[in-house]
């Protein structure tokens, strides 16, 4: 049997069908382009041109030049050409931006314009579509055109296919111009530039620019190369849409250099910045020298003059150059007519010398710190703006550290650079002020300069950070910031800092003086002069010619005043007839007679001006800074110091030379004299004690050294400028006072002068008070008159105490008063108490608390005063038992019948209880203090006026008097005897409420550190700074009279507690109405219903207490009159009811005065009252009381009447 197969196709059932091609969309390569021209003016001409087309060696006008332009050409700080480039053929990869077109000009006198700079353009629209067979034809007839616009528009360019596909296409095209019907000919072609290829679906539009070169009119044709599409799927047509008339800028901008730049705006999103390196204006040099000595000429790569070896100047400016000579610079500003100032200055009105010397050490080659050399001073600078004359000339002069000076009819310049002195001044030829010295503060200096200056590499301003750590180390961090105008190099930046660290810190010192005519005229700024001054030299070493012999032999004035020296090289110099100066060596001295070894040049004149030095002391060195005329016959000279090897230094580092100007560096001897007195005088209202030490001054020493100390502590070392010192704060004992001498350079006398002094400091006591009177002010208070203090001591933070015993009898002391009146300060000489019987004490305390010795005092009796009604007295020490009240930190004293302080110790602190001998006075007293509260309040019923008087009388006493039971140092010991104890004190207090004093309310409260915290205390009334009675009956807590701090609500409120604990809320206690803060008082009116009293006792010494002997007050109601006048009685037979104003005191349980025992007297006045009429009073209280008026029938009168009420108090 044969099998069949069968063969199955299939597509895979489950994947899906290949995807259609999708159609092509070229890219839209055409966008439309706009350029940007830009003209800008780069310099004054003539400007030697670019940098770098300069080094290369590039012709102007050239390709090559132009290439090489670009890489001096900034555009936002990226050269359009890189520095790599080679000038005479860049590769497209060498331009940073591309389509960059550029023409220079250079700022020549006979320059042309810059072609396509255009002025004005008139646009004409065309708007017609150019096809194959149809060429547009326009006509130009303005014969001021010269060049058109033609502008070309595509709507779109691009051909579709059937498959979708967006494709481009290119279309060809021509320009033509034809002059005065002379042919057309074709200036745009498709070779170079009339033919469009790519793809754009949106309007694409292009211009060409036609130049205009031939006669009037002028046709201008656009014609269609490519055959016009006729398939609809091509879209290939354009438009000639207009044509604008271009009239081209015509200036030339003569001398002024400027250039025009065209871009391609797609390569920025704004106008870019832009920036020229260039060589600028040319300017003239000094031509060839006399003598054959040769021409400058000008380093190519630095612009540096380079002066032929021996070069002599003749006068005569070459041609001009480019050069970074700022001398030459600053000549040019100065002489040309265009930009400077050559309208009002020529060469004949300079110093062209001066000028030309400076040039030449400006360009002077100086290390440039890379291992190179550099001209000393360069000056490149972009002078943009206008300028103040004076201020632009002295900046360029500068850059090369010169002033230029007005100096015999003609400006010339004088520069700080290496020169030999000139001229020489000495006492003989100085005005009688002689020489004046001014130098410059630290505050004025600085230890680091910052030089900003322009980085030519990088175009940014760059900085320079120079310092001197010597100067650092002394000053810190003080840092100048200067700006280096002209400056592009790193290294002049540098040097530039250097001089000026240096010349603050080496040349800041200034001499003036003045001179007569002869010297004045011959002297100008800038020449260094020589000055010797015996007062900073140490020695007389100029004067005057007293005679002649020849030129080798002089004779000199005074010898006897004079160090005439033959040691050490001495050289003689002299002013000579012609005003020159001249130095030579000294051969031999013979008294007066110098002679030297070389013959001066001209025969010196008798009283001409003489120098002698050698090298132990050299004349002074200054620089003229400045000579005014100041009278016709004197001239005075300002001179800055000047040292002579500041460049090498500056410059390299070159070590200064030594130049001795003075013998003041010599060892000095120690002061003579040397002696020392105590005195206390005041600083800030506090007496200080001080040593002063003084000695007699050396001539030539200004500044000492004092070394001194206490005892055998370490010396201290202070450094002085006068002749005296001050040891401030002295204290008692021996005193070391050592006093050395300072020379010039701050070296140490051998030896010093010596002495020790015994100090007392202030452990003197005050003066005892005199002079003291009293004077009646009022019954309640009167005047103490006293001598005011004469210790400073005690006028300037001390005090005048005044005490108070109640004692009459003359037996009251210090020590058994109590102050009446806080310590008064120690400069018055008078005050007022309040007037109590008794005796007033008063002594002097000082301000370390040390009392007078003696006891000034007055007693007092005052005189009886108006009726009073007694209230209450009342007295704590009669009581039974005595001072019955509430004790804290003090208890009553069987030993000693009073109150007194309690003990610090406790009898748990005792080892052995048969050692103590008083149980009372264990340990040293409580100088933290105790009080005692008044064993009842005072309730007046209402509030009153109530007058209140204290009854004190005390004592301070040693409970302890033993030494070891002293603790505090035995210098602050006021009594060493226990004869008296004045370190304690006591005052009387009273606090007042308007409610009733002995009224509480039951509350809770609970307790965290010192809070309170009180509740439940339903309409309690208090605010805070209240203080009341709070009274624990539960919980554990302390009661006592505390302030309110915090009021929560009407029934919450807080305490603050004299002790600290922790008691959970809802414990039992009452509480008092409020009461103000304890005062003190002892003779005042009060105005309150309730009363408490206090007495605080306190001391300043643990062996010292105080014993309260007698303790209390009284209290007084004045008596006081009411009246009142024309009242109509009325008819009422209930009689008239009268309200007094201010109700009358009438008695108080708990008082002297019972309830209603105490009723105010009424008096009454009526008008036309009858024989037969009466009034009848009834129903007196306080507060008023009741009349009515009654004739012989008793029937009630209307009567008017007048009352007046006499009584006491005047209630509120």
């Amino acid at each position: 049997m044969i099998e069949k197969k069968h063969l199955i196709r299939g597509a895979k059932g489950n994947d899906p069908p290949p995807p259609p091609p999708q159609p092509t969309r070229e890219p839209d390569t055409l966008h439309s382009r706009q350029f940007a021209t830009f003209l800008d003016l780069v310099s004054e001409g003539e400007i030697e041109g670019f940098a770098t087309a300069s080094k290369e060696g590039r012709t102007k006008g050239t390709t090559a030049y132009n290439n090489a332009a670009l890489k001096d050409v900034f555009l936002n700080d990226t050269p359009i050409l890189r520095a790599s480039a080679d000038s005479t053929d860049p590769q497209t990869t060498d331009f940073n931006f591309q389509n960059v077109q550029f023409t220079p000009r250079f700022g020549t006198g006979s320059q042309t314009k810059i072609p396509g700079i255009e002025s004005s353009v008139s646009t004409t629209s065309v708007g017609v579509t150019v096809t194959a067979s149809t060429p547009v034809t326009r006509q130009i007839t303005n014969t001021n055109v010269d060049a058109v616009r033609v502008s070309i528009t595509f709507p779109q360019l691009q051909r579709a296919t059937n498959e979708g596909d967006l494709l481009g296409a290119t279309v060809e095209f021509k320009i033509s111009v034809q002059y005065n019907s002379g042919g057309f000919t074709d200036i745009i072609t498709p070779s170079n530039g009339g033919r469009v290829t790519g793809r754009t679906a949106d309007a694409y539009q292009k211009d060409f620019r036609i130049n205009i070169t031939g006669a009037f009119p002028v046709d201008i044709r656009v014609s269609r190369v490519t055959a016009d599409a006729t398939e609809t799927n091509l879209q290939d047509t354009f438009q000639w849409t207009s044509f604008g008339e271009i009239i081209d800028d015509a200036s030339t901008y003569l001398n002024s250099a400027y250039s025009s730049i065209r871009l391609d705006s797609m390569q920025f999103s704004s106008i870019p910045r832009r920036k020229f390196r260039i060589r600028g204006i040319k300017v003239r040099i000094p031509g060839a020298g006399a003598s054959s000595s040769g021409t400058p000429s000008v380093d190519n790569n630095t612009g540096r003059i380079v002066y032929p070896t021996g070069y002599i100047f003749n006068g005569v400016m070459g041609a001009a150059t480019w050069t970074s000579c700022p001398a030459m610079i600053l000549l040019d500003l100065l002489t040309n007519d265009r930009y400077g100032f050559g309208a009002h200055i020529t060469d004949s009105s300079l110093d062209l010398f001066s000028f030309v010397n400076a040039s030449k050490f400006a360009n002077t080659l100086v290390d440039d710190g890379a291992g190179g050399q550099e001209a000393r001073f360069s000056c490149n600078v972009n002078i943009q703006s206008p300028s103040e004359a004076f201020e632009l000339i002295n900046e360029l002069a500068g850059v090369m550290r010169c002033m230029p000076i007005w100096s015999a009819g003609s400006i010339t310049i004088t520069q700080d650079k290496p020169t030999d002195p000139s001229y020489l001044f000495t006492l003989s030829n100085v005005g009688e002020g002689g020489f004046s010295y001014s130098g410059s503060s630290l505050k004025t200096r600085h230890s680091v300069v910052s030089v900003s200056y322009y980085n030519m590499d990088n175009q940014e301003v760059d900085f320079e950070v120079v310092e001197d750590a010597t100067i650092k180390a002394k000053i810190g961090t003080v840092v100048k910031q200067v700006k280096a105008f002209a400056c592009t190099s790193r290294n002049q930046a540098r040097r530039l800092g250097r001089s000026i660290l240096f010349a603050e810190n080496n040349e800041s010192e200034v001499c003036t003086f003045t001179t007569s005519i002869d010297s004045g005229v011959v002297v100008r700024p800038g020449a260094v002069i020589e000055i010797n001054d015996p007062v900073r030299a140490g020695v007389r070493r100029g004067g005057r010619l007293k005679a002649v012999t020849s030129t080798t032999i002089v004779t000199v004035d005074d010898i006897n005043a004079t160090d005439l020296t033959t040691i050490e090289n001495p050289t003689l110099s002299l002013i000579l007839p012609d005003g020159s100066f001249e130095s030579k060596p000294v051969s031999s001295i013979s008294g007066g007679t110098i002679t030297v070894s070389e013959a001066f040049s001209q025969t010196p004149n008798i009283n001409t001006v003489w120098l002698l030095q050698n090298t132990s002391v050299q004349a002074q060195l200054f620089r003229v800074i400045a000579v005014e005329e100041q009278d016709g016959i004197n001239y005075g000279i300002t001179a800055l110091s000047y040292v002579e090897g500041k460049y090498a230094f500056i410059e390299d580092g070159t070590a200064l030379p030594t130049r001795n100007t003075s013998n003041l560096t010599e060892l000095k001897d120690p002061p003579a004299g040397l002696a020392a007195t105590e005195q206390i005088f005041p600083i800030n209202n506090q007496a200080v004690s001080k040593i002063v030490i003084s000695w007699q001054p050396i001539v030539g020493v200004t500044q000492y050294q004092v070394n001194y100390r206490f005892g055998n502590d370490n010396f201290i070392s202070e450094k002085v400028s006068r002749p005296d010192f001050e040891i401030m704060n002295s204290r008692k004992g021996t005193y070391t006072i050592q006093v050395f001498s300072y020379n010039v350079l701050d070296q140490l006398s051998a030896t010093s002068s010596s002495i020790e002094f015994e100090a007392v400091g202030k452990t003197a006591l005050p003066q005892d008070v005199t002079g003291l009177l009293v004077e009646p002010v009022s019954d309640q208070f009167i005047r103490l008159r006293f001598d005011k203090a004469t210790d400073i001591d005690v006028t300037h933070g001390g005090n005048v105490v005044v005490r108070h015993s109640n004692l009459t009898d003359g037996t009251g002391t210090f020590t058994n008063s109590v102050d009446i009146i806080p310590a008064l300060p120690g400069n018055v000489s008078e005050t007022l108490v309040p007037a109590v019987d008794g005796e007033y004490i008063l002594k002097f305390r000082d301000d370390g608390g040390r009392l007078s010795s003696g006891e000034t005092s007055v007693v007092v009796t005052t005189p009886d005063p108006q009726p009073k009604l007694s209230v209450l007295v009342d007295r704590e020490d009669s009581d039974s038992p005595p001072f019955a009240g509430n004790k804290v930190d003090c208890f009553f004293s069987d030993d000693v019948n009073g109150l007194v302080l309690g003990s610090l110790a406790t009898l748990d602190d005792e080892a052995d209880f048969d050692a103590i001998a008083d149980f009372d006075f264990i340990g040293a007293v409580d100088i933290t203090g105790g009080h005692y509260d008044f064993a009842n309040t005072l309730d007046l019923g209402g509030k009153q006026p109530l007058r209140l008087k204290r009854h004190f009388v005390s004592q301070g006493f040693y409970p302890n008097d033993l030494i070891d039971k002293r603790s505090g140092n035995i210098d602050t010991w006021t009594d060493f005897d226990a004869a008296t104890a004045f370190d304690v004190n006591a005052k009387l207090l009273v606090a007042t409420t308007d409610f009733d004093p002995d009224a509480t309310q039951n509350a809770t409260y609970g307790q965290g550190s010192t809070t309170i915290t009180v509740s439940n205390a339903t309409g309690h009334g208090l605010t805070v700074g209240d203080f009341i009675q709070f009274n624990a009956t539960s919980g554990g807590g302390v009661s006592g009279f505390y302030e309110v701090i915090q009021v929560v609500n009407t029934s919450l409120f807080r305490l603050r507690s004299d002790t600290s604990a922790s008691i959970s809320d809802g414990s039992q206690c009452n509480i008092s109405k409020p009461f103000s803060r304890f005062n003190t008082f002892a003779n005042g009116t009060f105005i309150a219903r309730g009363f408490r009293f206090r007495c605080e006792m306190d001391s300043d010494d643990p062996a010292q207490s105080i014993e309260i002997d007698q303790l209390g007050y009284t209290a007084e109601l004045d008596r006081r009159t009411e009246q009142k006048s024309n009242i109509a009685s009325g008819t009422s037979s209930s009689g008239l009811n009268i309200t007094f104003d201010h109700t009358f005191f009438t008695g108080q349980a708990g008082t002297s005065v019972g309830a209603g025992t105490q009723l105010p007297s009424i008096g009454i006045f009526a008008n036309d009252l009858g024989s037969t009429d009466r009034f009848e009073i009834t129903n007196i209280t306080g507060s008023g009381f009741n009349i009515k008026f009654l004739n012989a029938s008793n029937a009630v009168q209307d009567k008017t009447f007048s009352y007046t009420a006499t009584g006491f108090g005047r209630g509120s």
